[in-house]
């Protein structure tokens, strides 16, 4: 990675950790004792996780646009502050409806400050040259859950679950704002450049003249991002009881869903390193093999291969984080990034939020057999990737 990219990584990645660590992980910690507290059941804690990511899929297009304008990183700094009012009211709420109105503001925060928004910051800044900067973000904000379910878990343990919400708020304050404001600053957009940390031109960042590219690719890749969007939230909300309806045992399960984690950061890792210099078709197409390869390996060898399902699974899934910033900017170029990238990715968000729902009433219907309609859907975004095609122009500026 070249030595200008390094610092805007390690600042992105530390505030992407904490957004992350702060909003989409925090149900998983802190549902149970806040239903128990305000009198309602866990499940209403997630439906309303569930509305905050339809408002973030509902923003997420108009924060692009933002972030094409002015750059991220007043937009980025502004989502400090949207998640400190968000998490904080969520401190203060007494029931149901004060519980969906916080988690709106959240959602809100969300969808203009987790990784979309950081990837059009990246590629605002240094155009083509962004795809390792991408990489580096993705590879730390993995460690989000890592450090953001035992901190949430202490702090719960120490200050109830809404001293954790007030500490969450402060942490946005005191460390992600500080931290997005020294994020370079973008120049005014000019001539299809892309701006450079101080207002100057990195070497190569300039938007290049890419080849047209089928009317069709930006339908092909929004579905692509859906259908694949819908696996990784289905399996993140249901992988240990769906392991167990395959046959495994409860122990078997834990350990398969603890893989996946290190899995993902490996995936990420290869793309860094062996597959750095493929373009990212060929990457996105060998990442949608994971997940149906893991299902393979699972229905032929029986619920001892749960490991190397969930391992199959999470270096999919690693890949495929980077290649949602990255496609889109070897296929479309920077200009306008933000805004593209907001509409490409607005299905997804909203089979993100619907996933968990829906792959549970399938469960419900067909038990272990639900792994058959994630396998196709996997199969079905590998046949629309076989249907874009990379010119040798577009390859990767390395």
């Amino acid at each position: 990675m070249e030595r200008a990219l390094r610092g805007p990584v390690l600042l992105l990645g530390s505030t992407q950790t904490l957004a992350w660590a702060s909003s989409h992980y925090l149900p998983a910690i802190l549902a149970v004792p806040m239903a128990r507290d305000l009198g309602i059941v866990p499940a209403t804690v997630f439906a309303a996780f569930s509305l905050a990511l339809l408002a973030a899929a509902a923003v997420g297009p108009w924060c692009g646009r933002m972030i094409d304008r002015h750059g991220g990183r007043p937009v980025l700094a502004g989502t400090n502050l949207a998640f400190a009012v968000g998490i904080g009211s969520l401190a203060l709420v007494q029931g149901p409806w004060s519980l969906m109105a916080s988690w709106l503001l959240i959602g809100a925060a969300m969808g203009c400050g987790l990784y979309d928004a950081a990837f059009s910051a990246l590629a605002r800044l240094y155009g083509p040259r962004a795809r390792d900067a991408i990489a580096g973000i993705t590879l730390l904000g993995g460690f989000a859950s890592t450090v953001g379910w035992p901190l949430s878990a202490w702090m719960e343990a120490q200050w109830g679950w809404r001293g954790a919400c007030v500490a969450w708020a402060a942490m946005h304050l005191v460390l992600g704002l500080p931290l997005n404001l020294l994020l370079p600053r973008s120049a005014a957009p000019a001539g299809g450049q892309a701006a450079a940390a101080g207002g100057a031109a990195l070497p190569g960042a300039a938007e290049q003249e890419l080849p047209p590219v089928s009317r069709h690719a930006p339908w092909l890749l929004a579905f692509t991002f859906a259908a694949m969007g819908f696996i990784t939230n289905a399996m993140a909300a249901h992988l240990p009881r769906l392991l167990q309806l395959a046959g495994a045992t409860l122990a078997l399960a834990v350990l398969a869903g603890a893989l996946i984690g290190p899995a993902q950061v490996a995936g990420r890792l290869l793309e860094m390193g062996l597959m750095r210099r493929l373009h990212p078709l060929v990457s996105a197409r060998v990442a949608t093999l994971g997940h149906p390869l893991g299902v393979l390996t699972l229905m032929a060898l029986g619920p001892a291969a749960a490991p190397v399902f969930a391992t199959l699974h999470g270096l999919g899934n690693g890949i495929n984080t980077i290649v949602r910033g990255t496609l889109p900017l070897m296929l479309f170029g920077a200009r306008g990034y933000g805004a593209r990238q907001g509409w490409l990715t607005l299905p997804a968000r909203f089979t993100a939020a619907l996933a968990p729902y829906l792959a549970g009433l399938a469960l419900d219907a067909w038990g272990a057999a639900t792994l058959w309609l994630t396998m196709a859907l996997s199969l079905s975004a590998l046949s629309a990737l076989l249907a874009l095609h990379a010119p040798a122009a577009r390859a990767s500026p390395h």
